[in-house]
Formats: C-alpha cells, sequence, structure tokens
C-alpha cells in the first residue's frame, strides 16, 4: 500500500516551488489543492501501468516482524530537515510548521508561509467549553493519555468532514474538510496538553495562546516553561523528529487504518493515542529514565564503565531488556537519538545523566551483541527524550507520551489528509494463524 509521505510523487512534489518574490505566498490549503490533481493522475498512471505486478516476496519473519532500516521525512534525512527548514527568530531548531508543510505538501515552505501557518493554528487553538469541563473534571489519576485521548474524541462533535459526509459531500472533496478537521486537531491539541498538565500536576491557570508566537513556544508557556529559551528550542526539535515514522509503526498505522473507515480525524486521531499510550510504543521513554535513575542510585552518579557494565548485565540476566536500545524496524542508531545528543552536547555538556546516557552508548550494543539480545544492538529515540526534559524540570514522566502525542499528530494527519485525496479504500489487512502458516508451508522447502 501506498505511503503519501514517503512514496507519493515526491520528485514532482519537491521541484514544485514557490518564488518569495510572490505578491502572497500560498496558503498550505491553496498549494495542496493545486498538488493534488497531478498527484491523482500519478497514482492512475502508475497502478495503470503496474497494477498487476508483483509488489515484492513477503517472508513468514516479516508477519512477525519487519527488518527495514532508516527513516525520513519526505525524503529526507533529519540532518537536511534541521538545516532546510524555517527556524524561529534567534532559533536554531526546526518549527514544527515547517516539517507539517513538508509532510503535506512534499516542500520546504518559505519563513512567511510558516509564520502564517502558526497565526492559523493559534486562531483555531481555543478547545469547546464542554471539552474544558470534561477534562477539569477527570481525576488527576486519570493517566494523561486517557484524559487526552478522551478530549481528542470529543473534539468530533465540531469535525467539518463528519457534518459534510452527512450532508452528501462528493468522494472527490473529501480532502478539504479531512485538512480543516486536521488543521483544528493540531492546532487545539497544545490547549488540550496543557489543561491536562495543569490539572495533574497543579501549575495554576491555563495562560492564553499569543498569536505572534510559533507553535512549539505557545505549548511551553501553556506548560510553564515559555520563558527558557532552551526549552523551547527543545521543544521545537522534539515535536519535529517525533511527527512521523514509517507506516507501520502503532499510532501512525492505526490512524491511518481508522480513517479508512472514513471515521474524522478526531476519531481517527484518538484511536492512535490509545496505541501510542502502550509500553512498548510512547511509554518507553519514561520507562528509560526509570532504568537510568535506578541505575544510578546502585552504582553512583560516576561509575566506572566496569560498574554500568555490570548493571547492564544483570539487567539482561533478569529477564528485562535495556530500555531504549533496539528497535523494531530501524537497524542503526536512530537519527532521532542522534539529533537529541547533538542538542545535548550543546545544552548540557556536563549533565550528570546525560553523561550516563553516553556512556551508555558506548557500552551497550557490544554486550547486546555478545549476549544475542537484539538484531539493533543501537539507541533509539527512547534512550534520550525523557533526560532531556527532566533536565529543564518537566520530570513528571506520566506525561511524557502526551508530548510524544502531539506531535504524532502531524504525521497522521497528514496521511489522512492525502489518504482521502486519492481515494484510499477502506483496509482490510489479510491474516492467517500460525495452524495456517504451518499447513501451507508443509511439506516445501
Amino acid at each position: 500500500m501506498a505511503r503519501s509521505r514517503s512514496s507519493i510523487g515526491r520528485s514532482t512534489l519537491v521541484s514544485a516551488r514557490f518564488s518569495s518574490t510572490a505578491s502572497k505566498p500560498a496558503t498550505l490549503k491553496e498549494r495542496l489543492a493545486e498538488l493534488i490533481p497531478a498527484q491523482i493522475e500519478q497514482v492512475k498512471a502508475v497502478r495503470a501501468e503496474h497494477g498487476k505486478k508483483t509488489f515484492g516476496p513477503v517472508l513468514v519473519d516479516q508477519l512477525y516482524g519487519t527488518t527495514e532500516e532508516g527513516i525520513r521525512f519526505r525524503g529526507k534525512t533529519i540532518p537536511e530537515c534541521q538545516e532546510q527548514l524555517p527556524k524561529a527568530p534567534g532559533g536554531s531548531e526546526p518549527l514544527p510548521e515547517g516539517l507539517f508543510w513538508l509532510l503535506v505538501t512534499g516542500e520546504v515552505p518559505t519563513q512567511e508561509q510558516v509564520t502564517e501557518l502558526s497565526k492559523d493554528w493559534a486562531a483555531r487553538s481555543a478547545i469547546p467549553e464542554f471539552v474544558e469541563e470534561i477534562l477539569d473534571r477527570c481525576p488527576p489519576t486519570l493517566h494523561p493519555m486517557s484524559q487526552f485521548s478522551l478530549a481528542v474524541t470529543a473534539l468530533n462533535h465540531n469535525s467539518a468532514f463528519a457534518k459534510a459526509y452527512q450532508d452528501g459531500i462528493s468522494k472527490k472533496e473529501y480532502w478539504g474538510p479531512t485538512f480543516e478537521d486536521s488543521m483544528d486537531l493540531i492546532a487545539k491539541l497544545p490547549n488540550i496538553a496543557g489543561r491536562i498538565y495543569r490539572n495533574v500536576f497543579g501549575q495554576g491557570k491555563l495562560p492564553a495562546i499569543d498569536s505572534s508566537k510559533d507553535y512549539s513556544h505557545n505549548l511551553a508557556t501553556l506548560l510553564g516553561f515559555g520563558d527558557n529559551h532552551a526549552f523551547v528550542e527543545l521543544l521545537r526539535l522534539y515535536l519535529t523528529i517525533h511527527s512521523d515514522h514509517e507506516g507501520g509503526n502503532v499510532s501512525a498505522h492505526t490512524g491511518k487504518l481508522v480513517g479508512s473507515a472514513l471515521s474524522d480525524p478526531f476519531l481517527a486521531y484518538s484511536a492512535a493515542l490509545n496505541g501510542l499510550a502502550g509500553p512498548l510504543h510512547g511509554l518507553a521513554n519514561q520507562e528509560v529514565l526509570v532504568w537510568l535513575r535506578k541505575m544510578q542510585s546502585k552504582i553512583g552518579e560516576d561509575a566506572s564503565d566496569e560498574a554500568v557494565s555490570e548493571y547492564v548485565w544483570e539487567t539482561l540476566k533478569g529477564g528485562q531488556v535495556v530500555p531504549g536500545y533496539g528497535h523494531a524496524v530501524l537497524r542503526k542508531t536512530d537519527p532521532r537519538y542522534t539529533a537529541q545528543r547533538e542538542f545535548a552536547l550543546k545544552h548540557l555538556p556536563d549533565d550528570k545523566l546525560f553523561k550516563l546516557v553516553g556512556q551508555i552508548y558506548n557500552i551497550v550494543p557490544d554486550i547486546l551483541l555478545k549476549a544475542g539480545k537484539a538484531k539493533n544492538p543501537w539507541p533509539n529515540v527512547d534512550a534520550h527524550s525523557g533526560v532531556l526534559l527532566s533536565y529543564y524540570g518537566l520530570t513528571q514522566m506520566q506525561y511524557y507520551t502526551v508530548l510524544f502525542g502531539v506531535s504524532r499528530a502531524f504525521g497522521v494527519a497528514a496521511q489522512l489528509i492525502w489518504d482521502r485525496a486519492l481515494g484510499a479504500p477502506l483496509e482490510r489487512p489479510k491474516s492467517y494463524s500460525t495452524a495456517a502458516i504451518e499447513k501451507m508451508f508443509k511439506g516445501k522447502q
């Protein structure tokens, strides 16, 4: 199945760019409307020419787990995104607004286009009063991700797509209200996330969104960190690198799958959030931080390599995994880990926990290879993110997945828009039991 973020007419999209000298840059929706017809024709042409060809062999191992590697956003590596995407005035990290534009169009936007997108999201950011009441009535003991999913589901009340579908909109026009819902979804997530944070952790009244600030700056302000420039920069990087991945991960694929039933983006993304809340997906970064702190409490802050190695071996011999290492898809060091490490080297090089993360990076891969515990012994994105957040004072680990959820909406929304624009069908994956697989290959080599 085609994945719009990585494979739909990349060369065509990237080559089409707007000049900064134009009298008025196109809005994201205007640019998307210009791109869709050509992409529809390209999909038709590809299907006409190659539709009856075999895409490739599928191994039984792939039914249980994939072995691909690499991560790019519309063909661009993370370092390329960091270099090419627009930055905030005085900032050095890419703005998530620019990454969303890239995911939707395949193009790097201008500074002006990103600024207008920031303003658009700020204008859409208010959440309905009844959603505020739902969140305010949640007991603080209800997990932040449960509250997050609940609030996003409730936004379906004002879904433009649900109303348009009920009114009999043409299939060719599905992408329009899907785009509007997706923009509303992303725009409202900071207010939802901020309200959850302050309700659960007692941080006082929620400030207003500032239309003159970018998305990450507003989110940082809602969390109480808006005056910390370095933390704002961290959020810009965090939201950018966590926004999307290959389409097979739990949250991204759940959003796509539920969306294929023509559930609106709010319903589709609330389902994605429930997948993200799982320990094997979005909760991994807090597990890393817990493991690191347990290690520090046992062997000290300035432990030798020998002491760290011994602790890692004890973890493995105890039947546990080393959290933050290995990945179901990647077969090399996660470039998102590298991006966060470079941020830490710049902003907190002497932090004890960061030094321990670096020490582990030099020790764990060899141990995992010797133990035969991982096909990929390298660190993933979760090995670093919790350390950075805690350094700046965001220590409430239960909340970390909410930030992941804010970010992942960018990729899921971009996919949903293109799925509706290209008329993607209802997904009905074929499945086989282990007994059926055994029967299928019985007597075959």
